[in-house]
Order: structure tokens, then C-alpha cells, then sequence
């Protein structure tokens, strides 16, 4: 069963949240609370965008985000990053582990269905001049 997009999140009002407005947005959303399930439920569902919490219990997202970009069937997944740890330390982390994208909460809707269109989409080339 394939979804567009996995939601890694273990805080029910926020995952109920991004839950509502990307499938507003038109996709079609799974979930999981906790980050040893993440890895089970991508190969599962096979979704086209992880939107992944770094603190996540059991396995936080910077190990999950790791663990996807070693395996050779999964790595090249997009993930967007969402976190309360804004500090550019953690920015830092996450982009050298391979995420895609980095959010901070608080965060607009419309910042995180902008950056999860992006990677649906991949790059959008535009006219060079």
C-alpha cells in the first residue's frame, strides 16, 4: 500500500495537525508515534515523503534519518525534517545525515506543504539566463 506522505511524530495535537492539512493539500498520509516504527512503515507503505520529528521516544529521528540513508532500498526517500530543536547546530546535523528539508516549530502550514510539494516535485528547473 503505497501513501504519499509518512508523518513521524509523537505528538498527537501536532500529528493531528499535519495530518489535516496535508491531506487538504491532496496527499494521502500515514503515521507513526515513535521512532522504532519508522523504518517498518516506510518499507511498508512506501510513501514518497517522510516528514520526520527528532525527538521521537525509542529512536529519535536523527538515528532513523541515519539508519534510512544506509540502506541501500530506502535511501533515497526525501525526508523533511520538523523539529522544536531549531538551534543551527541541529540544522547542521540533520542536512549532514541527508535530510532534505529542515522545519522549526512553531511553523506556518503553508511552510510545510510548500517544502513537501517541493520534494514531491523534485527541482523544478527554471530558464537559466
Amino acid at each position: 500500500m503505497a501513501i504519499d506522505i509518512l508523518i513521524a511524530e509523537d505528538e498527537p495535537s501536532i500529528l493531528e495537525a499535519l495530518d489535516f492539512v496535508l491531506q487538504k493539500a491532496g496527499w494521502t498520509i500515514g503515521s507513526v508515534m515513535d521512532g522504532e516504527a519508522v523504518l517498518d512503515a516506510v518499507r511498508r507503505l512506501n510513501p514518497r515523503v517522510l516528514v520526520l520529528d527528532v525527538m521521537l521516544p525509542k529512536r529519535n529521528g536523527f538515528e532513523v534519518l541515519k539508519q534510512i540513508r544506509a540502506d541501500a532500498q530506502i535511501r533515497n526517500l526525501p525526508v523533511l525534517v520538523l523539529t522544536a530543536k531549531g538551534q543551527q547546530q541541529d540544522r547542521k546535523i540533520a542536512l549532514e545525515l541527508g535530510a532534505d528539508g529542515f522545519i522549526t516549530k512553531p511553523y506556518a502550514n503553508a511552510d510545510v506543504v510548500e517544502a513537501v510539494r517541493a520534494l514531491i516535485n523534485g527541482p523544478v528547473l527554471g530558464n537559466v539566463s
